[in-house]
């Protein structure tokens, strides 16, 4: 779920240094419209969009001479709308906005990677009334305004291996809502043809898209498809392969289309953007919207015993329930009950047996086991928690399902995390696969960080690596005694089989980041979870910015926001003597390239 982010209020524009200020008001001061200007490096040029008035102005093709473009540039702050941008062929590779301020900012686009190509100046004001935009004192330079900002995945703070967004066109730290670098709901998690496509929000703003061969090293790509107008929006949905071509979008030539569903800002507007190119380009199909029909959310899926497209609609605290032949038409049948935001739903084995059992999970991740007929969900279980961190929000899963057996990955996004002065904000959860296992309690689902993961691990401390202060054998700890080590990095897995009395507990501190095991919980920075049986293994992943715990081979999760500090570990038992049967802690390579 998205809303639109705030905007600036709309202003008279200033008369920065330079612009001329005898036009008629809300005219375009950088030439006639369309008309080209002059610029050399040494001549000083200006330009103005008054608040209210629409329209492009390009510039003539310029000789990238030096290295740094340096301008003077002052408006409002819609990325994409009111904006300067640098124009390679039809693409923008540069972009930059006034920020919110009436008072010219000196900046600098980097231009090496086109030294000695053209490139054209574009100022555009698409925004209406909304917004303004003001440049001056451009010139060609070979000295930055300012710090030259860090190499594209080599930030200070970039997570080693959990996903982040990038910025294409920007240049700015702490990107929030709706601007590059910014993530949040993950949107229709889907494979094809053996590539995993990662879809999430930049806040109503666009689909953020990425890719993989393996669910741990992720190709970023430009984002998929982007609002149509300023505050129109295109929330989170969810996409499908259309293999049958049910929809007849696809063509004799093209790859099976890629269908993505998406709500409007308005919460009332239901569209649809496909792809003939495995995701690589998108079209807004020409008779959106396929319906007016709150609220938001959509999540689609293959009916394949009724041979039939299902729909589950977010609307008023309720999972609404639609049915399609051709994914364009809708028609309401029923409702799934009770939810909250962003629905997943989807079946599963119950392991061990032939049987099978339908999941629905809410947008906070809780979740209910039950039966589908088609048209209602009769849930089995109460509402269940099966990570019980706030981080843990806007769950998405990936049918992963090859040569028939079936296979559902989980990722969430880890709502809160804020990287200071970096040129991105928030991240996404490591993938886990979901099985669902009968318990003692009834029918529970478990998480498990995927086994792909495995390839990142390069170096292994624990069984023979006792100069690490880790030993594979056992190890008893009495009440007050402390187990310590210390690695090479802050991205560590840490896998422990574990004995803790009752009344007891162990205090592990991972890289400054306290977890407590108990005999029946897991608890981190105060986020706790349950397990159902009495603890005995553990998984933790340790990153820049988050601890990742699985208790019991995921009976129990805890996915935390936090920073870590150095890469040590420290094991304390307190109140009661704790075994420690094996001990092994990897330290893990990056997924960037």
């Amino acid at each position: 779920m998205t809303t639109t982010a705030p905007r600036p209020p709309a202003q008279a524009a200033p008369s920065p240094a330079g612009t001329q200020t005898d036009a008629t008001p809300g005219a375009v001061v950088w030439g006639p419209l369309d008309s080209p200007f002059e610029l050399d490096g040494s001549t000083v040029t200006s330009a103005r969009k008054d608040a209210g008035s629409r329209g492009v102005v390009r510039s003539r093709p310029l000789l990238v001479s030096r290295r740094y473009l340096a301008y003077s540039i002052a408006g409002t702050d819609f990325e994409r709308h009111t904006c300067l941008d640098v124009v390679v062929g039809d693409e923008v590779v540069r972009s930059d906005t006034g920020r919110g301020t009436h008072h010219p900012r000196r900046a600098t686009f980097d231009l090496g990677p086109w030294l000695g190509r053209e490139v054209r100046l574009v100022l555009r004001d698409e925004s209406g009334a909304q917004g303004w935009v003001a440049v001056g004192d451009v010139e060609l330079t070979d000295r930055p305004a300012g710090a030259a900002p860090a190499q594209l995945y080599r930030e200070a703070l970039r997570p080693a291996y959990h996903f982040t967004a990038r910025q294409w066109t920007m240049d700015r730290p702490d990107p929030v809502e709706r601007q590059e670098g910014w993530l949040n709901d993950l949107n229709g998690l889907v494979v094809m043809d053996g590539e995993y496509h990662l879809f999430a929000q930049r806040w109503n703003k666009c689909w953020i898209h990425a890719v993989s061969p393996d669910l741990v090293h992720w190709t970023e790509l430009p984002p998929a498809f982007f609002e149509e107008d300023l505050g129109a929006g295109v929330q989170s949905g969810t996409c499908v392969v259309d293999v049958d071509n049910t929809s007849g979008l696809g063509t004799p030539d093209s790859p099976a289309p890629m269908v993505a569903f998406w709500s409007g800002a308005d919460n009332l507007t239901q569209g649809v953007s496909y792809s003939l190119d495995r995701g690589r380009t998108w079209t807004a199909w020409a008779g959106n919207p396929i319906m007016l029909r709150g609220e938001r959310d959509p999540m689609v899926f293959r009916d394949s015993r009724r041979d039939r497209w299902c729909m589950v609609l977010y609307a008023e605290q309720r999972y609404e329930l639609l049915v399609s032949h051709d994914l364009l038409r809708w028609e309401p049948v029923g409702d799934l009950g009770e939810g909250f935001e962003c629905p997943d739903f989807f079946e599963l084995p119950v392991e061990g047996t032939d049987e099978t059992r339908w999941v629905l999970v809410r947008g906070d991740g809780h979740y209910s086991v039950g039966s589908f007929d088609g048209t209602s969900f009769a849930p089995e279980t109460d509402e269940l928690v099966v990570d019980g961190s706030p981080s843990f929000y806007a769950t998405q899963s990936w049918d992963a399902t090859s040569d028939g057996v079936p296979r559902r990955v989980q990722a969430a996004w880890m709502r809160g995390s804020v990287f200071p002065r970096m040129p991105f904000n928030q991240q996404v959860s490591v993938p886990c696969d979901l099985t669902l296992r009968r318990t003692d309690h009834g029918l529970r689902l478990h998480r498990t960080p995927v086994p792909e993961l495995a390839a990142l691990e390069r170096r292994h401390h624990g069984r023979r690596h006792h100069e690490h202060g880790l030993d594979g054998g056992p190890r008893t700890l009495a009440p007050g005694e402390t187990w310590s080590a210390s690695f090479g990095t802050g991205a560590l897995r840490l896998r422990a089989d574990v004995d803790v009395p009752a009344g007891g507990r162990l205090d592990l501190d991972l890289a400054g980041r306290r977890l407590v095991v108990e005999r029946d919980r897991i608890v981190v920075d105060g986020a706790e979870q349950p397990t159902l049986t009495p603890l005995r293994r553990l998984d933790v992943l340790l990153d820049v910015a988050s601890v990742e715990v699985f208790a019991n081979d995921g009976e129990a999760s805890l996915t935390v926001y936090g920073f870590a500090g150095q890469p040590t570990l420290r094991a304390t038992a307190r109140d009661a003597a704790v075994v420690v049967a094996s001990a092994q802690v990897a330290e893990l390579d990056p997924i960037w390239p």
